[in-house]
């Protein structure tokens, strides 16, 4: 007859509960007697290991009840999608795979309906930078960016190419006067715009507290790949733009909604990612409910940003042209890193634009080149499965990490001396070489857009990076 099963035995096994010592020996010692006490060592340690075998055994279920943690279902983490959304991709060969996987993961979302991508598609935070994603009645700040409502806006002069020339240098100085760049600079002159009265200022806690800072940063531009420029303008006979054939002077600017955008998105994209519970990796795409109130005050401090972003492009057109004493002839403007209330496919959507713009039928817009090469004035052809959209320039193809390690100041010059451009400011790492070229972009985009003009740059401001 076998010895019997003692409670010393079990707490070698490091089992320190007498309970679960007195329930085990009952079980043991009745039910396998006939087995030895090393047999009945292995079936407590595989118990102990894999308590989930024995949940529904009719022996020794009691005891793996002891062991038994089960896996609760994390309510906190939202479910992904499985079904397959449209992604429609122009470009394909020019865009890095990092970046289409990049997409492809916020694709997953629940609340996402539609997806494009555009040529000039490269990795961004959260969203590449030229994605598109059509949204139900959700809105995620950080498939907006930090830089809320950053636009491209040209001004059109009706003065010729060589009055450009024979004033070269107070065009250069007009810039240097009364532009401001990188974190921190403000122009140094008081300005006035009417976006400082508006009572919004009043409708949360944080837009009070950033009305400040919006009226120090007026009619400044970012660093990065933010520039002032005076350039050449050949432009097309064209109804919609307003403007006849010939040539022109223009002044073309790059700039958003500087450190009052980058507040507002900040906030609201950490009150997203407390809400909607994502994976960790796709954390930065957390999104804010539009019937919440949460939702309905991000979208009202958008479109503030927004149009901060554009008070700021208005007295940098109007400060730099009055040194001139030019009179405009007509702007063209359009604007990325925002969304927009949109049908798409008969249902209304909220299109996320990062680095993309609109190109709906007829809508105007500049797509620019790098600081050397010319960029294109566009009218949208309204094309459906880009989401109604068209790249925002021509888009990196080398981080700044590698531009700095594949090109030097030296070849930077020389390109500029080439292309006959005055360069004031901008470093190395937004050198031409960073980019790709505008006009491969710009062929994948014959279904996006139509080309009604070109911008030649000449004198081009920018940030120094330190």
């Amino acid at each position: 007859m076998a010895h019997k099963l003692k409670s010393k035995d079990l707490r070698k096994l490091n089992i320190n509960s007498d309970k679960i010592i007195s329930i085990a020996l009952v079980i043991l010692n009745k039910h396998y007697k006939h087995n030895t006490n090393e047999e009945r060592i292995e079936v407590i340690k595989d118990i102990i290991e894999n308590p989930e075998k024995y949940i529904d055994d009719p022996v020794l279920s009691k005891i793996a009840h002891e062991f038994y943690e089960p896996i609760e279902e994390d309510n906190s983490v939202i479910a992904l999608n499985e079904r397959e959304v449209e992604l429609n991709v122009f470009g394909r060969p020019l865009i890095k795979a990092n970046a289409y996987q990049q997409m492809k993961t916020a694709m997953k979302l629940p609340v996402v309906e539609k997806a494009a991508m555009m040529p000039d598609s490269h990795l961004g935070y959260g969203l590449p930078i030229g994605g598109v994603l059509a949204v139900d009645n959700a809105v995620i700040p950080f498939a907006i960016g930090m830089d809320i409502g950053c636009r491209m806006s040209l001004t059109i002069y009706d003065v010729t190419e060589r009055f450009f020339k024979m004033h070269e240098h107070k065009f250069k100085q007009s810039i240097i006067n009364n532009t401001a760049f990188g974190i921190s600079k403000i122009v140094g002159f008081k300005q006035e715009h009417e976006f400082l009265d508006r009572d919004v200022f009043h409708s949360t806690p944080l837009l009070k507290r950033l009305k400040s800072k919006a009226a120090r940063q007026l009619g400044s531009s970012g660093s990065g790949n933010h520039f002032v420029e005076w350039g050449i303008v050949e432009m097309e006979d064209d109804e919609v733009a307003g403007v006849s054939a010939g040539t022109y002077i223009g002044l073309l600017a790059h700039s958003g909604s500087r450190g009052f955008g980058a507040s507002i998105a900040k906030h609201y994209s950490d009150l997203a990612k407390g809400q909607s519970r994502l994976p960790y990796n796709m954390r930065h795409l957390a999104w804010l409910d539009m019937d919440h109130d949460d939702g309905a005050e991000y979208w009202e401090s958008m479109n503030l940003a927004g149009d901060f972003a554009s008070a700021c492009h208005d007295q940098i057109h109007k400060n730099v042209a009055k040194e001139m004493g030019l009179v405009p002839l007509t702007k063209i403007e359009n604007h990325h890193n925002f969304a927009w209330k949109e049908m798409v496919d008969g249902n209304e959507r909220i299109v996320h634009r990062k680095g993309s713009t609109p190109a709906g039928k007829d809508v105007l817009g500049i797509i620019p080149g790098s600081m050397t090469d010319p960029g294109f004035i566009v009218k949208g052809l309204g094309n459906e499965a880009s989401i109604n959209s068209a790249s925002h320039g021509a888009g990196r193809k080398c981080s700044r990490k590698e531009t700095i390690s594949k090109t030097t100041n030296s070849e930077m010059r020389k390109k500029l001396k080439q292309q006959n451009v005055h360069l004031i400011g901008g470093a190395l790492d937004e050198s031409p070489y960073a980019y790709k070229s505008l006009s491969q972009v710009m062929s994948f985009q014959n279904e996006l857009v139509t080309t009604i003009g070109k911008f030649t740059p000449r004198i081009v401001r920018m940030d120094r990076a330190k």
